[in-house]
């Protein structure tokens, strides 16, 4: 799930079914949350709650061909898409309030240069694919890839997906026991986290009281784990799942030592008599 705050782009896509948990998620910020279709239980919950009671129901089998329309480069069904004018266009006929939100994470500037280490790496699986994350030093952002497809950037605008933030967060999941194995996720409460920002790692945990109420991230202490300014990703893990990861270096790399000199010939190394 995308949330999207100070930026809407031209291309919002591929539009996915419902999920209670995303619908738990997109009620922290009483969002419009647009969708196409959804598991019964879902729908369940916009029907009674999505006339902004907790978020604000753009489904696409009611909105689509005017708010949603279909891209001709992918197959059915992931290729519904929107925009972000069209979402605005759309959100006032859902009569959802715009306005000024109060902070709920904490943020802070880009860690300086000479406080950032060398390298690391993050590596979450999952049953479909592996998601990799590769700090970069100079940027101070994790550049995302994904098996099968390799380097990950985004179809709009070409741009490389390189969050300044990634989160993992464990949740316990279970089935709902439908024909179509879907699962639901516990999300009131709190469970393990870590979170990744500057190169660093801190472990801490999450925690979200109530269905409205925000998800938040503290450290060992207790205290709210600040984040860098920009944009963060959360990986979404069920409960006992491992991910591999790579500490950086405050040490840089050694200097790769220079070869011989083109048109020259190492001399031969002559063993002892």
């Amino acid at each position: 799930m995308a949330i999207f705050q100070s930026r809407l782009p031209e291309s919002i896509g591929p539009v996915r079914s419902a999920r209670s948990y995303y619908i738990a998620w997109a009620a922290e910020w009483k969002a419009v949350y647009a969708h196409s279709g959804g598991s019964p239980g879902a729908l369940a919950t916009l029907r009674s709650k999505g006339q902004g009671q907790w978020v604000y129901d753009a489904n696409e089998f009611r909105y689509g061909g005017k708010y949603f329309h279909r891209s001709r480069d992918r197959y059915a069904p992931h290729n519904v898409y929107t925009d972000g004018k069209t979402l605005r266009k759309l959100a006032k006929v859902l009569k959802a309030k715009d306005g000024t939100y109060e902070p709920v994470w904490v943020f802070a500037p880009d860690a300086p240069l000479e406080a950032r280490p060398y390298g690391g790496s993050i590596k979450a699986s999952y049953p479909a694919n592996t998601i990799t994350y590769r700090y970069a030093r100079s940027t101070n952002t994790y550049r995302r890839s994904v098996s099968g497809e390799g380097k990950q950037y985004d179809a709009a605008d070409g741009e490389r997906i390189e969050p300044k933030n990634v989160v993992v967060m464990y949740v316990a999941f279970a089935q709902t026991g439908d024909r179509k194995h879907r699962l639901e996720a516990d999300l009131i409460g709190t469970g393990k986290a870590i979170v990744f920002t500057n190169g660093r790692r801190i472990n801490g945990t999450w925690k979200k009281t109530g269905t409205t109420k925000p998800t938040r991230f503290f450290d060992k202490a207790g205290e709210p784990i600040p984040l860098t300014a920009g944009q963060t990703f959360i990986q979404v893990l069920p409960r006992g799942s491992k991910i591999t990861v790579v500490t950086g270096t405050d040490e840089p790399p050694p200097t790769p030592t220079p070869g011989p000199s083109a048109g020259t010939a190492a001399s031969p190394a002559v063993p002892a008599p």
